[in-house]
Protein backbone atom coordinates (compact mmCIF):
# COMPACT_ATOMS: atom_id res chain seq x y z
CA UNK A 1 0.00 0.00 0.00
CA UNK A 2 1.30 3.31 -1.00
CA UNK A 3 0.06 6.35 0.47
CA UNK A 4 1.11 10.34 1.27
CA UNK A 5 1.22 11.60 4.62
CA UNK A 6 1.53 15.05 5.45
CA UNK A 7 3.96 15.39 9.01
CA UNK A 8 5.92 17.79 10.89
CA UNK A 9 9.15 16.50 12.29
CA UNK A 10 9.41 18.09 15.96
CA UNK A 11 13.37 17.25 15.95
CA UNK A 12 12.78 13.80 17.16
CA UNK A 13 9.84 12.00 15.46
CA UNK A 14 7.58 12.85 11.95
CA UNK A 15 4.04 13.73 13.87
CA UNK A 16 1.43 13.31 11.50
CA UNK A 17 -0.98 16.48 10.65
CA UNK A 18 -4.02 14.05 10.05
CA UNK A 19 -4.82 11.04 11.66
CA UNK A 20 -3.23 8.07 10.24
CA UNK A 21 -5.20 4.50 9.22
CA UNK A 22 -2.36 2.23 10.39
CA UNK A 23 -2.28 -0.15 13.42
CA UNK A 24 0.22 1.24 16.01
CA UNK A 25 3.83 -0.60 15.38
CA UNK A 26 3.18 -0.73 11.82
CA UNK A 27 6.69 -0.86 10.16
CA UNK A 28 6.67 1.83 7.05
CA UNK A 29 9.36 3.08 4.83
CA UNK A 30 9.47 6.82 4.66
CA UNK A 31 10.34 9.39 1.80
CA UNK A 32 10.63 12.73 2.86
CA UNK A 33 9.67 15.85 0.29
CA UNK A 34 10.01 19.15 2.73
CA UNK A 35 7.17 21.16 1.90
CA UNK A 36 6.44 24.26 -0.01
CA UNK A 37 5.96 27.56 2.32
CA UNK A 38 2.82 27.83 1.29
CA UNK A 39 1.49 24.20 2.19
CA UNK A 40 3.35 24.07 5.43
CA UNK A 41 0.87 27.65 6.21
CA UNK A 42 -2.08 25.66 5.19
CA UNK A 43 -1.42 22.78 6.78
CA UNK A 44 -0.37 25.34 10.29
CA UNK A 45 -4.01 27.00 9.69
CA UNK A 46 -5.83 23.68 9.45
CA UNK A 47 -4.31 22.26 12.26
CA UNK A 48 -3.04 24.90 14.77
CA UNK A 49 -4.33 23.40 18.05
CA UNK A 50 -1.05 22.22 19.97
CA UNK A 51 -1.81 20.38 22.53
CA UNK A 52 0.34 20.42 26.20
CA UNK A 53 1.17 16.89 27.77
CA UNK A 54 -1.41 17.94 30.76
CA UNK A 55 -4.20 18.06 28.48
CA UNK A 56 -3.22 15.00 26.85
CA UNK A 57 -2.83 12.98 29.95
CA UNK A 58 -5.80 14.29 31.62
CA UNK A 59 -7.89 13.83 28.53
CA UNK A 60 -7.20 9.92 28.60
CA UNK A 61 -9.13 9.91 32.20
CA UNK A 62 -7.10 7.02 33.82
CA UNK A 63 -8.32 6.12 37.21
CA UNK A 64 -6.33 3.50 38.23
CA UNK A 65 -3.12 2.90 37.79
CA UNK A 66 0.18 2.22 39.66
CA UNK A 67 1.23 4.74 42.33
CA UNK A 68 5.12 4.76 40.67
CA UNK A 69 4.20 6.04 38.14
CA UNK A 70 6.24 9.45 38.09
CA UNK A 71 9.10 7.59 40.08
CA UNK A 72 9.54 5.05 37.23
CA UNK A 73 8.26 6.36 34.20
CA UNK A 74 11.10 4.53 32.20
CA UNK A 75 9.64 1.41 33.18
CA UNK A 76 6.27 2.34 31.71
CA UNK A 77 6.94 3.88 28.88
CA UNK A 78 9.85 1.63 27.92
CA UNK A 79 10.22 -1.22 29.75
CA UNK A 80 13.26 -0.33 31.60
CA UNK A 81 13.95 -1.51 35.34
CA UNK A 82 12.25 0.87 38.18
CA UNK A 83 14.47 2.74 40.14
CA UNK A 84 14.07 3.66 44.01
CA UNK A 85 11.28 3.01 46.55
CA UNK A 86 9.20 -0.36 45.43
CA UNK A 87 12.23 -1.08 42.90
CA UNK A 88 11.90 -5.02 42.57
CA UNK A 89 8.43 -4.97 43.04
CA UNK A 90 6.32 -7.44 40.72
CA UNK A 91 2.96 -6.60 39.74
Amino acid sequence: MTTTIEATFDGEVFRPTQPVALEPNTQVKLTVETATREHTEEATTNNSKAYSFFEVARSLKIIDGPPDWSANIDKYLYGEQPQGEGAGREK
